[in-house]
């Protein structure tokens, strides 16, 4: 049984994702008021309480992802405070790009994973769906640290804070309901059958 000790409650986990979430809101009002490095702060400290969630040994697996994702924050806070202060999501993403990419070659798929939570006796078609699920995250948050990078490197504030602090939330919401619709189809058609 993984260890309850480190972790915090369902409403620590909750107000963590909501900190993650505005984090590009807080960047964007607040950068003619704040130095960057406040905010370099803030994210170090956002990754700091994630990684000290990962106390479970099936949450280990984001301890790497995470400490990477620090020290690129903390490398680019040295070199430039104010591209480091958009680093957050950059990282963010592309360690759980990461973890989702890793499982596809050491599997079960993370996305396997989290189904067998519900479902321990996953047949063969629900494996490879879940296989199939975790290429599309994997692709996605790939493509979304690279377009955060490109607007952190080379777009407006405005761009930047618009696409990391919204438009890839839309984005996340529409894969995630997609994939539910699929996953509903596809279990009704295997079920008449």
């Amino acid at each position: 049984m993984p260890s309850s000790r480190n972790r915090l409650p369902p409403f620590g986990v909750a107000a963590l994702v909501v900190a993650g979430a505005f984090y590009p809101v807080l960047v964007y009002g607040g950068r003619a008021l704040v130095p960057p490095l406040a905010f370099v702060a803030v994210a170090l400290a956002l990754i700091g309480a994630r990684f000290a969630m990962c106390s479970s040994p099936a949450a280990r697996v984001w301890r790497l992802p995470l400490a990477a994702a620090a020290a690129l924050v903390g490398v680019l806070a040295a070199l430039d405070g104010a591209l480091a202060a958009k680093a957050y999501p950059v990282a963010l993403s592309l360690g759980t790009a990461a973890v989702f990419g890793a499982s596809l070659l050491r599997p079960p798929s993370l996305v396997e994973r989290f189904a067998r939570l519900q479902e321990p006796d996953l047949p063969p078609a629900g494996q490879a769906y879940c296989r199939t699920v975790t290429v599309v995250w994997t692709v996605w948050l790939v493509s979304n640290a690279a377009v955060a990078g490109a607007l952190a490197l080379w777009g407006s504030d405005e761009a930047w804070a618009l696409w990391t602090g919204l438009i890839a939330y839309i984005v996340m919401g529409l894969l995630f309901g997609g994939e539910v619709l699929v996953r509903r189809s596809m279990r009704r058609r295997h079920a008449g059958a």
